[in-house]
């Protein structure tokens, strides 16, 4: 038997918009089991923290990325490589601090939020897609690398852009220093 040479793509789609719908449940149970959103955010945080370290091995396997030099190349391989494998979008990454350890990552299309409208008055402090936060984070400490990731802006809230912030917590120095 053989495949239909659009068939992988369009297999990538629907597991995208079935992660995306599931996503959205979670969200919502989340929301019915906690009532303050700080708490919401967190538990996010945790799942996608759990995520990352798991997901780091898929990821170094499949992209045969090489050892990044420096914070910028990390944040780049972040953006180009890791957001374009596994949601089908390239962020733009910018360096938000002189000693080159805080970097955003702006999305202009964030598909966690595809069939999400805004969120409800009553949750307005809610971050619906603090998983991503928590990924990136537990990703970067199975690689060595301690970093605060947030959100600065997002769509949701009214905001221009979804931008995420990146702060690697140790000096570029401390890295070269390390054997």
């Amino acid at each position: 038997m053989s495949r239909s040479p659009g068939r992988k793509q369009e297999n990538h789609k629907i597991s995208r918009e079935l992660f995306v719908l599931t996503y959205g449940a979670l969200v919502a149970q989340l929301c019915k089991d906690y009532e303050k959103d700080e708490d919401v955010n967190a538990c996010l945080d945790r799942m996608g923290h759990s995520i990352g370290i798991r997901l780091i091995d898929d990821f170094l396997a499949r992209s045969a990325v090489r050892k990044c030099r420096s914070y910028s190349e990390t944040a780049d391989v972040i953006a180009q490589v890791a957001f374009k494998m596994y949601l089908g979008v390239t962020p733009s990454v910018s360096c938000s601090s002189a000693t080159g350890n805080e970097f955003s990552l702006i999305l202009d299309k964030n598909p966690l939020v595809d069939f999400v409208e805004e969120l409800p008055a009553e949750r307005a402090s809610l971050c619906y897609c603090n998983l991503l936060c928590g990924v990136i984070r537990g990703a970067l400490e199975m690689v060595h690398l301690a970093a605060e990731v947030s959100f600065l802006q997002d769509r949701l809230k009214g905001d221009a852009v979804t931008e995420i912030g990146i702060t690697f917590l140790r000096k570029p120095e401390d890295r070269k220093n390390r054997k």
